[in-house]
């Protein structure tokens, strides 16, 4: 899988996932931001739509194809065990930073393999199973951003993910904001005061 990674000086990983139409590059900024001294591991997502970077296919707008989540996070988790043996980060502590399109596979993950990051910051994601988590999430924390009026992840969905991760043993913070689906510098700075605890 294309992807960057850039050593760090502290024995953390930051594992980013950027929005629908990203690139691996984006969310770099913030990860130094967040954590100066922490590896980063940047990755593209595969599934392209419309010419736009994507981690899984949807059937339309909000309804997502939950036979390639499937596969597409089993891809992920093979490349992260990849990954953990070629950059040697066995040792360090894992944690996530996902945008939209990026949360979503980030709860995708978790919902399919368990705890797969100590800490992730889903930053405006939705249910990616609506069955739910098929696996304890005891040893993992979340925070969720989310947009009051966010036109493309309804509040209740937002709700239904919480509810899934906790029924799941997760400990998940909801924060929510004014700017619909973008991000805004409040969000950032309570999730970097949040990832920082």
């Amino acid at each position: 899988m294309e992807h960057i990674y850039l050593p760090g000086e502290e024995p953390r990983l930051l594992v980013l996932f950027h929005g629908t139409g990203g690139t691996e590059k984006d969310l770099i900024p913030l990860a130094k931001e967040m954590d100066p001294k922490a590896h980063i591991l940047s990755i593209r997502g595969n599934a392209p739509e419309n010419g736009m970077n994507r981690y899984f296919r949807r059937l339309v707008e909000g309804v997502f194809d939950e036979e390639d989540i499937r596969f597409r996070a089993k891809e992920l988790v093979d490349f992260l065990n990849t990954a953990k043996i070629d950059y040697t980060l066995g040792d360090l502590r894992w944690a996530s930073i996902g945008y939209s399109n990026g949360a979503n596979i980030i709860a995708a993950l978790h919902y399919l393999h368990g705890d797969v990051f100590e800490k992730s910051i889903l930053l405006h994601p939705m249910v990616p199973l609506q069955e739910g988590p098929s696996m304890p999430l005891s040893s993992s924390r979340f925070f969720l951003g989310a947009g009051e009026n966010d036109p493309m992840v309804p509040m209740a969905d937002t709700l239904a993910l919480k509810a899934h991760l906790e029924q799941a043993g997760a400990t998940a913070t909801l924060h929510t904001y004014s700017m619909g689906h973008r991000l805004t510098l409040e969000e950032i700075q309570d999730a970097t005061a949040w990832y920082r605890t």
